[in-house]
């Protein structure tokens, strides 16, 4: 059974997801792909360990501390392929961001040699279920650029530099 939970963060609204053991979800109210393909409206509101969990990690992520990934017990639901993608980008530490390249490489290592088009990983990284914990935010454009965030670009400047993470600011 799924249940949804109301966060309010500093920067807006967000709905967390999760069934008896895992969160599924965390997305900023009417950012894109909000939801991902689950029917929202008919999931029932309360709070369960997964959202408690989640809701203890943000509160810490946003008093400037640094929590552990792993605190949370997470499952996106996803493809094999996506998987990969959240996988390396649950690697990231924090303060620090990647290139859609670099994740492509990373990818190819684990796939023994066989790299993937930065387009799909940029579709992978760009369809993350769990905004901040799993850290979509940190990737950037192969010359250090701020390139799109489902949560809007202006979250993403805020969360990188509530990191103190460096980063262009062209879009």
């Amino acid at each position: 059974m799924y249940l949804k939970s109301t966060y309010n963060s500093p920067l807006g609204e967000m709905t967390l997801l999760a069934n008896d053991d895992f969160l599924v979800g965390a997305w900023f109210s009417g950012q894109a792909h909000f939801g991902a393909g689950y029917d929202m409206d008919s999931i029932e509101s309360g709070v369960n360990s997964p959202i408690r969990l989640a809701s203890d990690w943000l509160d810490a992520y946003f008093s400037g501390d640094e929590p552990a990934i792993s605190a949370v017990p997470l499952d996106p639901e996803v493809t094999e392929f996506r998987g990969l993608v959240l996988d390396v980008l649950k690697s990231i530490p924090y303060g620090q961001t990647i290139t859609y390249k670099e994740i492509s490489s990373k990818i190819g290592e684990r796939r023994g040699g066989r790299k993937s088009a930065a387009r799909a990983v940029g579709g992978a990284v760009g369809h993350n279920p769990i905004s901040i914990i799993i850290p979509c935010h940190r990737v950037v454009g192969a010359d250090g650029s701020l390139t799109g965030y489902a949560g809007g670009i202006n979250r993403k400047i805020a969360l990188l530099d509530l990191e103190g993470a460096k980063h262009g600011n062209a879009i």
